[in-house]
């Protein structure tokens, strides 16, 4: 720009931008009732420029155009080539204009150009953009068009407002005032040459935070519109085609580093499905094959997805009330059906993982720092972390949590009040479906959000003050989109048959104080020896993040504390740390036991059924974010201070480091059940026994059915179910006195003393499970189990195609 063009546009205080195309015969008219508004009030409108934008026509409009520029020279004419649209148009003469505002108005006037004082009125009060807007309520509609053309336009409107813009009611209204400059950055930004350039626009003032405002405007509709409504399906089809085009190479290459890290932790998985078997999974691979493969075979043959008899005959199991992760299973039933569980097993754990750490990656990005590789750093902390690492050998409930870090994101926007009732619908329908996937992680992460609810408004009450109106109401909306879509599910869950109430977790379900500086089995510098004795189980290595990164979060904090996010997510972390530590906890080298906070939580509802170990995940998040923050800052500082904050980091996290999951080699399905001879002895409704029955320490019986088309079923299974009169929820069938004998026996080589006691106790349960035949495969303490066996029923088994069998079916 030169001088002459720099004083010009200090000068210019409105320009007003008018796209034409063929508009020969509606151009002067309008042309001149903007002259003659913006001269009657020299004063009010002080410079004044008037741009008018020839698309390429093939008429007039360039001539008339030229007519008027020479009756008035602050018109002037800016030319296209070619027709290349609207929003090419309007690009153009944006970008030609000098403006301290900007005004774009459609050639026909459809709307008043004296409506521009409403506008100009929503700018002086600090607004950033006035859209002219005919679907407000306060709107007046003078000639309405044709009402079948209406409605579609409504509709057409209603879905871009879907897709692109909540909040705002009429995006496509050619009225709208823009402070200047931030409308040249707008548009020079703008990639639409369409009718959808106007929702691109909007997009951008919504993601720098400029406000947009809409104004009840005098509207006509105007013959020899240009605006079908088949206009509106363009506009779609742009905004879709502008989503792929925006999604940025960073964003790719940090999806595609975590989908590489997934795999290689799951190698061991993936090099051999059909016999490989991850080494600390216990019996859950067992389960969740068997979860997806009778999800698979429910749907496929329409049963009831909430029930089946497949396991625990007669009694059955209640599916909603174990982690099916319908959510899940019931999508992939094409893979399972196609492909077999086990392959749907590594999917969701490989596919879940990387998805999970993508999310989060994204919610970091868009809400805490700029730099997309320090928002990477975080999210791959966050499902990378040691206790999520912990849960990926078993519990992809625990494991795949990409719509997690959805809800946070929909709650945030919640938080702005800019459209309350399309982020609260979403929010219900996000819950709804984290539900099918986990209730437990969505019980944790609604316990980290308030937790950091509380905190930050006590950090930025100015803040808190103008977020918890739309919040609470968005969460009311929610709620009222969730409960009726939940409500049959989760009555069935808590209320029907094989329903309970709790689930015995034992009385060292807390983390000590130590797991938070240990290092975890599955971390770089970790070793099983280390973290065994400061865990429930290898899949409940809860915390475990190692002392040099809770050194590095307490120098992080220490050195943030300003901020009232970092106060936030400090106290955050804090209480899940401690509320993790359970109803009572030993100080670490004394024998001084305290009370925890989770003893007033322990025997509420919900809270009831949860591993308080399992609170200290929200760590995880945490940490990732205090860790994005770091890299954003430590990017812009002096190399040499630069280098050495990064080599902190490493110093870090590098000892944390998952390392691949190792895996054994599962046991074959004995050529009993393989080659289907079991069918020879299963009349309907029979189950089959096996010997042991199959429990939570040893479930490969659930693994012959899910790999070989749950053609029978089996008395007994690891499930969660009701145990007692109170129902209180246990892992496996309720314990028989048979059942019992052999798995003592399967223990300990020790075969009883059986009497006409047993033999009559064992033909009660034997009748209770509807046995139709028992099967004894080779196993561990095999001799003495045969030999109960046949003392117990009175004659010796039949060898079948590798294994023990005695037909119970006529007794």
């Amino acid at each position: 720009m030169g001088p002459a063009g720099a004083a010009r546009a200090v000068s210019v205080d409105l320009s007003v931008v008018v796209p034409a195309y063929n508009e020969e015969a509606r151009l002067r008219p309008t042309l001149d009732a903007i002259c003659a508004y913006l001269r009657a009030e020299p004063d009010r409108w002080g410079e004044w420029e008037l741009i008018v934008v020839d698309d390429g026509s093939t008429d007039a409009t360039a001539k008339i155009a030229q007519e008027a520029a020479s009756e008035e020279p602050r018109i002037q004419l800016v030319s296209s080539g070619t027709n290349r649209g609207k929003g090419s148009a309007l690009r153009l003469g944006v970008l030609a204009s000098y403006g301290r505002r900007v005004l774009i108005t459609d050639a026909d006037l459809a709307t008043p150009v004296e409506e521009l004082d409403r506008l100009e009125a929503e700018l002086e009060s600090g607004g950033a953009a006035a859209i002219g807007s005919r679907a407000h309520p306060d709107a007046q509609i003078g000639v309405h068009q044709r009402r079948v053309r209406e409605w579609l336009g409504r509709m057409g409107n209603r879905l871009i407002r879907a897709v692109a813009v909540p909040g705002i009611r009429d995006t496509q209204c050619g009225f709208k005032l823009f402070d200047g400059d931030k409308a040249r950055a707008a548009f020079a930004d703008s990639r639409l040459d369409g009718w959808a350039i106007d929702v691109e626009v909007l997009r951008f003032f919504r993601c720098q935070r400029w406000s947009v405002t809409e104004v009840p405007v005098r509207w006509s509709h105007v013959a020899g519109s240009k605006v079908k409504p088949a206009d509106y399906v363009l506009v779609l089809l742009e905004l879709l085609r502008l989503r792929a085009r925006a999604v940025r190479r960073v964003d790719l290459a940090v999806t595609g580093l975590f989908l590489v890290a997934s795999v290689l932790l799951y190698k061991g998985l993936w090099t051999d499905l059909d016999r490989a078997y991850i080494r600390d999974a216990g019996q859950d691979q067992n389960q969740w094959e068997w979860f997806f493969a009778v999800t698979a075979d429910n749907v496929v043959h329409l049963r009831n997805p909430l029930f089946t008899t497949l396991q625990n005959n007669p009694e059955g199991v209640n599916l909603m009330a174990n982690t099916v992760m319908l959510g899940l299973s019931v999508p992939f039933t094409p893979v399972t059906l196609a492909f077999g569980p086990t392959v749907t097993w590594a999917l969701v754990l490989t596919l879940g993982l990387a998805a999970t750490a993508t999310a989060w990656y994204l919610l970091i990005a868009r809400w805490l720092v700029t730099n997309r590789w320090a928002a990477a750093l975080g999210g791959a902390f966050a499902a990378f972390a040691p206790p999520m690492m912990s849960h990926g050998n078993a519990h992809p409930n625990f494991l795949v949590l990409f719509m997690i870090p959805v809800i946070v994101d929909r709650v945030l926007r919640l938080c702005e009040g800019t459209a309350v009732r399309r982020d609260g619908i979403l929010l219900g329908l996000f819950a709804t479906y984290q539900i099918f996937l986990g209730e437990e992680a969505l019980l944790l992460a609604a316990m980290g959000m308030v937790l950091f609810a509380l905190s930050y408004a006590l950090a930025d009450r100015d803040a808190a003050r103008a977020a918890w109106r739309p919040l609470l109401r968005g969460t009311g909306i929610a709620l009222l989109v969730c409960l009726p879509l939940v409500a049959f599910p989760l009555g069935w869950q808590f209320f029907g048959p094989q329903s309970y109430k709790s689930v015995l977790h034992g009385d060292n379900a807390g983390n000590s104080p130590l797991a938070f500086l240990q290092f975890s089995g599955r971390a770089l510098m970790g070793s099983d020896a280390g973290a065994d004795p400061l865990a429930m189980n290898r899949t409940e290595q809860n915390a475990f993040f190692g002392w040099p990164l809770i050194a590095l979060a307490f120098a992080i904090v220490i050195r943030l504390w300003r901020l009232p996010l970092v106060k936030a997510l400090t106290f955050t972390a804090v209480a899940a740390a401690f509320l993790s530590l359970g109803p009572k906890f030993r100080i670490p080298y004394t024998d001084i036991v305290l009370t925890g906070p989770w003893r007033a939580l322990a025997h509420q509802p919900l809270f009831e059924s949860v591993i308080e170990s399992r609170v200290a995940m929200i760590c995880a998040p945490v940490l990732g974010m205090l860790l994005a923050l770091t890299a954003q800052r430590l990017a812009a500082w002096r190399p040499l201070l630069r280098g050495l904050g990064f080599a902190a980091l490493a110093a870090a996290l590098v000892p944390v480091l998952p390392t691949p999951y190792p895996v054994r080699e599962r046991p074959e399905i004995p050529g009993f059940i393989a080659q289907g001879t079991y069918k020879k002895y299963l009349a309907e409704g029979e189950s089959l026994v096996t010997v042991p029955l199959p429990n939570p320490g040893s479930a490969e019986a659930l693994h012959w059915q899910s790999a070989t088309g749950l053609g029978f079923r089996v008395a007994g299974g690891y499930f969660n179910g009701p145990w007692g009169p109170d129902r209180i929820g246990i892992y496996g069938a309720t314990p028989r006195h048979t059942s019992n004998l052999l798995g003592e026996v399967r223990n300990s080589g020790q075969v009883p003393v059986i009497g006409p006691n047993w033999q009559a106790q064992a033909r009660h349960d034997l009748e209770a499970w509807h046995a139709g035949v028992v099967v004894l495969a080779p196993q561990y303490n095999e001799g003495p189990l045969y030999e109960t066996v046949e003392k117990l029923l009175g004659r010796p088994g039949e060898r079948v195609a590798g294994v023990w069998v005695w037909d119970v079916g006529a007794e």
